[in-house]
């Protein structure tokens, strides 16, 4: 699988990689990168057929943990920390449980162990294969954001310009996802962020993935909902420093 990426931050420093959210584009993370680059190197991706990457039609969410892999090894890297928001959470959660020996430390952000009911995916990804994005964007400016929050459109822009196949291809995979029962597998040290606002990976959700992984803290941001790290960045970016200048597992 073949995955748009672009790195930051200085050449020799410890990487990061950074997945983003359905509907969103590795320009989610551009409020963090700022902090992350002054000690780390940034891989960001963007998710088949959102920005640069090409869609593809039929893939699960360990397809594309392991166009993650296929990214690391292509440039040579060995053991990365891993942070993801949502859909890119959850191929982080993958990641750390298939190849454990790569994963470092890992951030998991409004993201959860199984997203809703399979049939309102299959159903979300047939209304875009049909009518693309534009039908979804209303409705999803209140899953991403409280009401509070002012710079909603830029984000709202990388949801219009989603490949709808690639995006319904996305959401057949978020339908068949499920680790609740083997998140005693991941053994990489990890935060858990939530969004106390966030309707779509509520709380609850987090509390799942924390309180099933071995070695997870919990984290809820106040005055937040779906996308916390663009909405409250400085909570977050705080958390996410922390976490990984502290708990980085070497061995």
């Amino acid at each position: 699988m073949i995955l748009h990426h672009r790195f930051d931050g200085p050449p020799d420093a410890p990487v990061v990689v950074l997945g983003p959210s359905l509907g969103t584009t590795l320009g989610l993370w551009e409020p963090q990168l700022p902090v992350l680059t002054r000690t780390w190197r940034v891989l960001r991706y963007d998710l088949p057929g959102h920005d640069g990457s090409p869609a593809a039609s039929d893939f699960t969410v360990g397809d594309l943990a392991d166009g993650v892999l296929e990214l690391l090894d292509r440039h040579g890297l060995d053991t990365v920390a891993y942070g993801g928001v949502s859909l890119g959470g959850a191929v982080g959660t993958t990641l750390a449980l298939r190849a454990p020996d790569r994963v470092a430390s890992l951030v998991l952000c409004c993201t959860s162990a199984r997203f809703g009911t399979p049939e309102s995916w299959h159903e979300r990804a047939a209304l875009v294969r049909e009518e693309g994005a534009g039908p979804l964007v209303d409705a999803t400016r209140s899953r991403w954001f409280t009401p509070a929050f002012t710079d909603a459109g830029r984000y709202l822009d990388m949801l219009r310009g989603v490949d709808p196949g690639g995006y319904a291809a996305c959401c057949d995979a978020l339908a068949v996802f499920d680790v609740r029962d083997r998140l005693a597998g991941v053994r990489a040290p990890a935060l858990v962020i939530a969004g106390a606002e966030d309707p779509a990976t509520p709380p609850a959700d987090a509390e799942i993935l924390a309180g099933g992984i071995p070695d997870a803290e919990l984290l809820v941001v106040p005055g937040a909902a779906h996308l916390a790290t663009a909405e409250r960045p400085d909570v977050v970016n705080d958390a996410i420093t922390r976490h990984l200048t502290t708990r980085w597992r070497t061995a």
